[in-house]
C-alpha cells in the first residue's frame, strides 16, 4: 500500500481486511483484532462516534508503513500516529485525527502522572516508549494537559492498553466502518 491519503472507507476496509491481519507488534494479537478490541472498548465506555472511529483507526500508520514483527526490536519508531492522521486527513475532521495524533503523547504523559500505569504495559509497549520519547518531564504533561485534545486522547490510550486479549471477540470490522460513516467529512 503506497504512503498516500486514503480516500473512502473501503480503503481503510480492505488494508484492515489485508495487512491487518499480520500481528500486532510484538502482541499476541493482529492488528486488526486490536484495532476492533480498541473500538469496542471505546464504544463500551460511552465514547462518541468520533472516539470510537479513533479508537479503531488510532494504529493504521503502522499498516500504512508496513511496520515489521521485530521493527521496534531495532529500535524504530515508524511514527505511525503522524503517519495515520496524514492518510485519514481527507476523510475525518479533527475529533477523530487529534486523538489519533496524541495517543502516544498520552501513553508517555499516564506513564508520568499515574502511578502504576508504566508497569501495566505491555513488555512490547514499555519497549516503543523508549523510541517515542520516554515518559514525559513536569513541564511537558502541563503542555499536554492545556491540549484541547488531551482527554480524549487519554480516552483512547486507555482503549489502546486494553485492546490486546488474543481472546476477546468484539463486534466485526462492518460495525465500526458503520459508525466511521457517521464522522466522515461532508463533501464538497
Amino acid at each position: 500500500m503506497p504512503r498516500t491519503p486514503l480516500t473512502c472507507l473501503d480503503d481503510i476496509a480492505r488494508l484492515l481486511a489485508g495487512s491487518g491481519t499480520r500481528l500486532y507488534g510484538g502482541e499476541a494479537i493482529s492488528q486488526l483484532q486490536h484495532a476492533l478490541q480498541s473500538a469496542h472498548a471505546a464504544e463500551q465506555a460511552g465514547a462518541s462516534a468520533a472516539l470510537i472511529t479513533a479508537a479503531l483507526l488510532h494504529d493504521l500508520g503502522h499498516l500504512v508503513c508496513e511496520q515489521g514483527d521485530d521493527d521496534i526490536a531495532n529500535g524504530i519508531n515508524d511514527h505511525h500516529e503522524a503517519v495515520a492522521v496524514h492518510s485519514l486527513q481527507h476523510l475525518f475532521a479533527d475529533e477523530v485525527l487529534q486523538p489519533i495524533a496524541l495517543h502516544v503523547a498520552a501513553k508517555r504523559y499516564l506513564c508520568a502522572v499515574q502511578p502504576g500505569y508504566h508497569a501495566a504495559l505491555s513488555p512490547a509497549s514499555q519497549a516503543s516508549l523508549l523510541l517515542q520519547g520516554g515518559v514525559m518531564s513536569p513541564a511537558a504533561c502541563q503542555r499536554f494537559a492545556a491540549r484541547p485534545w488531551a482527554a480524549d486522547a487519554v480516552l483512547l490510550r486507555h482503549c489502546d492498553d486494553q485492546a490486546k486479549d488474543p481472546a476477546a471477540s468484539p463486534p466485526p470490522l462492518a460495525h465500526y466502518l458503520a459508525i466511521a460513516a457517521n464522522v466522515l467529512k461532508a463533501t464538497p
